[in-house]
């Protein structure tokens, strides 16, 4: 019996002596961090400074074309040519139109004659009024025809509405051209518009005077709208905007709206409608501090009384913790923050409905997906 107990007793000491000689506990592993995929609420200070892509045309264009057709005669410009208001760029074959001219004359001519006759004739009674009347409306007639073929005759010759330059031509000399066919594109590159295209989210913020007056080119917006234009090759250089006007309706399929700003042409390189930049604007002073925010749906969580609230991230400790706000409208996948965010805050927008306060966590990489795991409550 005794030679039984004895391996009992050593092993029990072996292990008291195995308890006591082991130190202190390890402490426990930190709390996992939980992947999550970010959204950067608009309105923040960041924010008021924007750069949009824009593109280059010329704020004043026209697209030039005969009134009548026929054959092309004399075209007397290139492209590329500097053109002064009035001056002839081309002429059409002018024959026909002489001959229509010449027999609208005679024609006239015989209708002055008749109706100055019939003056005499229905004073002194010797025709009926009748007569009278007809030789009169022979005359209006052949005095419209008149001006018309005269008329038509000035319209052979092609003139520059304004001074510009000769963007392109579309025909060559001796071509047939059909009236209101476009021969040539003259633009006035000594103002240049700078076209871009805002989002929805940049222009419901920006405050405008009145419900009648919601356009970035009225008066007051456009002494709190600053922008300039940076080109390549001269990034260090920022050229001036000047607000000009916003479309009111969004386009069908990029859902935003077409801005448009005008600057003068730059003196250190030339920039001709086509070309690209980016505009650069300063919204600090336009935002309207107490608009909405509009975040995803899946951001917004309810607390343990069901009330609405966001988890927002500490990008110090990469740490989160739970933002009371208050909710408006819902648009498609977005919902509206009325109160609650100041704006530029990062908040969790995928994997909100697994954290907890002061939970630690991972930025998402733009191709994963947040999603649960085996041990987190349903």
């Amino acid at each position: 019996m005794l030679h039984r107990k004895l391996p009992l007793a050593i092993s029990l000491a072996g292990l008291i002596f195995v308890t006591g000689c082991g130190g202190p506990e390890p402490e426990p592993p930190p709390p996992s961090s939980r992947p999550v995929r970010l959204f950067t609420v608009e309105g923040g200070s960041t924010e008021a400074i924007r750069s949009f892509p824009g593109r280059v045309d010329a704020t004043q264009r026209a697209e030039l074309a005969f009134r009548v057709g026929g054959q092309l005669q004399e075209l007397l410009i290139k492209e590329g040519d500097l053109v002064q208001e009035g001056q002839v760029l081309a002429r059409l074959d002018p024959t026909d139109f002489n001959i229509v001219l010449e027999d609208r004359q005679a024609s006239y001519d015989n209708a002055v004659r008749n109706f100055e006759r019939g003056k005499e004739l229905i004073a002194d009674g010797n025709i009926s009024r009748v007569d009278y009347d007809r030789m009169e409306a022979e005359f209006r007639t052949a005095t419209a025809a008149l001006s018309a073929a005269r008329q038509d005759v000035d319209y052979t010759v092609l003139m520059a509405p304004f001074t510009g330059r000769i963007a392109s031509r579309a025909v060559e000399n001796f071509e047939e051209v059909v009236a209101r066919q476009t021969v040539i594109w003259l633009q006035n590159i000594d103002e240049l518009d700078i076209i871009i295209d805002l989002p929805e989210s940049v222009v419901r913020n920006i405050r405008g005077p009145g419900r009648s007056k919601a356009s970035v080119g009225d008066a007051e917006t456009a002494t709190t709208v600053r922008a300039h234009a940076v080109f390549e090759g001269h990034r260090d250089t920022p050229y001036p905007l000047r607000p000009k006007e916003i479309a009111t309706k969004a386009d069908e399929q990029t859902q935003t709206f077409r801005a448009t700003f005008t600057m003068d042409a730059p003196d250190e390189f030339p920039l001709l409608p086509g070309m690209t930049g980016d505009v650069v604007m300063d919204l600090s002073h336009a935002v309207n501090a107490t608009a909405v925010k509009w975040v995803p749906v899946r951001a917004v969580q309810a607390d343990e009384g069901l009330a609405p609230r966001v988890w927002v991230l500490d990008p110090e400790t990469m740490t989160v913790s739970s933002n009371p706000v208050e909710v408006g409208r819902m648009s498609g996948s977005s919902i509206e923050v009325t109160s609650g965010l100041n704006g530029g805050e990062q908040i969790v927008a995928v994997g909100a409905a697994y954290l907890a306060e002061g939970m630690r966590v991972t930025r998402l990489a733009e191709t994963e997906q947040a999603i649960p795991r085996a041990d987190d409550p349903q």
